[in-house]
């Protein structure tokens, strides 16, 4: 029996694309905000096409160990620890999902990143790439959607709504004229 194909990991640098999608750029005032935008954006994109997602945010200045947040079954959301760089996270995450032989996506446009994504057998993605698989996503959701849920306006004949011997009557009359 074929085993089910394992869905894609999505580990995301979740500062660096704050600080790269310009709906997100506007809200760096207020990084609660953005940082809950940004879930809220990948938990529905990584619904859609199927994928897991970690995002990942450093809390490098802080004293507080790491904290990870299970937002569902394939959506989590690390702060990293005190001395933990977002980019360390990722790496320490990465190489383990490659070893376990999963197909792993970087999402980061940082450029020393990415050379040590690739050299672990991950594939990257720069912030920009992601934000326009997401527009294009969002576009097909709800092309999808208006499919689904709206009917077209056609003529509905009236020799639809009737009985067979219904209609064999009527059309014996109109033959009769």
């Amino acid at each position: 029996m074929a085993r089910a194909r394992e869905c894609a990991y999505y580990i995301v640098d979740g500062y660096n694309v704050i600080n790269a999608w310009p709906e997100l750029i506007r809200l760096r005032g207020n990084l609660d905000e953005a940082r809950d935008v940004l879930v809220r954006i990948l938990a529905e994109y990584g619904a859609f096409e199927n994928y897991e997602m970690t995002i990942v945010f450093d809390a490098l200045f802080t004293e507080d160990e790491e904290r990870v947040i299970e937002l569902g079954r394939r959506l989590r959301v690390i702060y990293t620890g005190a001395g933990e760089t977002a980019d360390s996270c990722i790496e320490r995450i990465a190489y383990r999902a490659v070893r376990e032989g999963r197909e792993v996506h970087v999402v980061t446009s940082d450029s020393a990143e990415q050379s040590v994504i690739l050299g672990a057998g991950a594939y990257r993605i720069p912030s920009p790439e992601l934000r326009r698989s997401v527009k294009k996503a969002k576009k097909l959701m709800k092309a999808e959607y208006i499919m689904k849920h709206t009917q077209p306006a056609g003529r509905i004949e009236v020799h639809e709504r009737l009985d067979p011997a219904t209609v064999a009557q009527l059309e014996e009359l109109r033959r009769k004229k």
